[in-house]
């Protein structure tokens, strides 16, 4: 598989008669080139009830032009997106698939448009002759490809504008007045893809409209004219189908093991479960436990390499931060040989777990359960009454937990009570956040109050963590003949820094749970 590219461009509505303006009088400008007209002929690929379309992912294999071959995109932003490609091959290469897996899952993949463009090109370049953005005139004619409106055709002209790789996106803007100047204005459509499906959708009118809430659907949104928000049940279920959607949107992010994919995953499926648990009044759990079981499993899945990478870091700075004379034998080194061996297969392992069974069944039962929700009577009532009510219940429970860690004497039992005060501190945090849409800055308030809680009894706990990979350091040191000097330090170090967390807890948690904190809550 190719590596990926990052997509910039802008389209813009064309006609036939459309001439372009002199872009030489753009600034940075120095020449446009005409490249000539390429043919180019794509088909596009979607399921049967357009779901890449509704999440704004397009699948095409297209021949013709200078990247010929499958391109799979992802939205980025507007306007942005990264590509992926593969050669071409009569059938989607694996890799590609693997990347589409969260939202096709066993679906059948099948064309769905055919798009055939004369592309007239122009390259705009500096006064050096580099490559600025690449500029083409697309006369596009479009055909619907499946059973229901298969044949119906759509044709227009565009005018796109694509950022040379690396350049400034602020390029882009100076193009856009000369265009803009010249008549020249902003397509409507995302892309062709969206065009495409629109203008083949069968029938017209209100065939149109009801072809877009099926693509809505698809996605697990809901229509533009749906009902505001207006009990606790629809409060709870958007909050589930937001960290539902991160879940299916991450996973192809964690097979390109982008930057803090697989963190961002694993703290959707906590989010997730943690509104189960918190909104247990609103949703019966009979039905939701199960499922909070499966997310539990696959957050410890994800947090084998996170949770590592989260302790290098953190030893990594504490040797850094030592005086050099304070650093005896190879401490780098033995930490690194340390990590590897601690790694070994976790990548691997990951992804693995996104190709099972197991998996996939759980994102079709977080599918199973917004398509029918497990709604109890208290679903029905206000929003405001019943969602602070279930965030008080969770605070009363941190409460309880760090009460009861702070009874214990310092040591090994009141380090397991305050990992589990931590966890409830974040449960407490989450469920602020998902109640925010109905509750306002009061949630918002007490989100921020419970994540300093959290912050808090997050670097106690990994204090404690460090402490026992510092003693399996020692060890491995003195077995193989090293000083474990150093190590005996960073673990005085930890203990010290933990002793110090335990000081601050009851003055960080009565700042946290402060008088008023219950009436704002309420209103």
């Amino acid at each position: 598989m190719a590596d990926s590219k990052r997509e910039i461009e802008r389209k813009y509505e064309a006609t036939p008669e459309t001439r372009l303006p002199d872009l030489t009088r753009a600034a940075g400008v120095f020449e446009v080139a005409h490249r000539g007209v390429r043919e180019l002929d794509a088909v596009y690929y979607d399921t049967d009830d357009l779901r890449l379309a509704a999440a704004s992912l397009t699948l095409r294999r297209r021949t013709g032009g200078d990247d010929e071959g499958w391109h799979l995109k992802f939205p980025v932003a507007s306007g942005i997106r990264d590509e992926i490609g593969a050669p071409l091959a009569d059938t989607l290469p694996d890799g590609l698939a693997a990347l589409l897996r969260s939202r096709v899952r066993r679906a059948a993949l099948a064309p769905v448009v055919r798009l055939r463009s004369a592309r007239d090109v122009h390259h705009l370049l500096d006064a050096d002759g580099a490559l600025l953005a690449e500029l083409s005139i697309d006369a596009v004619r479009a055909e619907r490809l499946t059973e229901d409106g298969g044949g119906a055709t759509a044709a227009w002209t565009e005018i796109e504008v694509e950022l040379a790789d690396g350049g400034d996106p602020a390029f882009l803007d100076v193009v856009e007045r000369r265009l803009r100047k010249a008549g020249v204005r902003p397509s409507a459509s995302s892309s062709k893809l969206a065009r495409a499906l629109d203008e083949t959708a069968p029938g017209t009118g209100h065939h149109k409209s009801k072809h877009k809430n099926d693509r809505r659907k698809a996605s697990g949104k809901a229509p533009a004219n749906s009902p505001a928000r207006a009990t606790a049940g629809d409060h709870v279920l958007a909050y589930v189908r937001e960290q539902t959607e991160a879940i299916i949107t991450l996973d192809p992010a964690v097979r390109r093991d982008l930057p803090d994919s697989v963190h961002r995953m694993r703290v959707a499926t906590r989010r997730l479960r943690s509104a189960f648990r918190t909104y247990r009044g609103i949703l019966d759990r009979t039905l939701t436990d199960p499922v909070g079981e499966e997310l539990k499993w696959l957050a410890a899945e994800l947090g084998v390499d996170r949770d590592q990478e989260v302790l290098d870091e953190r030893l990594s700075a504490a040797i850094a931060a030592l005086p050099r004379t304070l650093r005896l034998g190879p401490v780098r080194g033995r930490l690194r040989i340390w990590s590897t061996a601690r790694r070994a297969g976790s990548r691997r392992r990951t992804v693995a777990v996104l190709d099972g069974q197991r998996y996939l069944a759980l994102l079709d039962s977080l599918d199973a359960l917004l398509a029918d929700p497990p709604l109890l009577p208290a679903a029905a009532r206000p929003p405001g009454k019943a969602l602070s009510r279930a965030v008080l219940k969770d605070h009363d429970r941190l409460a309880a937990r760090i009460d009861h860690a702070l009874a214990h004497p310092p040591g090994h039992e009141r380090d397991l009570a305050l990992h589990e005060a931590r966890k409830a501190a974040k449960r407490a945090r989450y469920a602020g956040e998902a109640a925010r849409p109905a509750l306002g800055g009061p949630a918002k308030r007490f989100a921020r109050r419970m994540k300093d809680v959290q912050k808090l009894l997050g670097d106690h706990q990994d204090s404690v963590v460090a402490r026992d990979a510092l003693r399996d350091l020692a060890i491995q040191a003195h077995a193989a003949g090293e000083s474990a000097f150093t190590w005996g330090l960073l673990h005085g170090q930890e203990a010290a820094r933990a002793a110090a967390r335990e000081r601050e807890l009851p003055e960080t948690w009565a700042r946290a749970s402060g008088p008023g904190l219950r009436a704002d809550l309420k209103g």
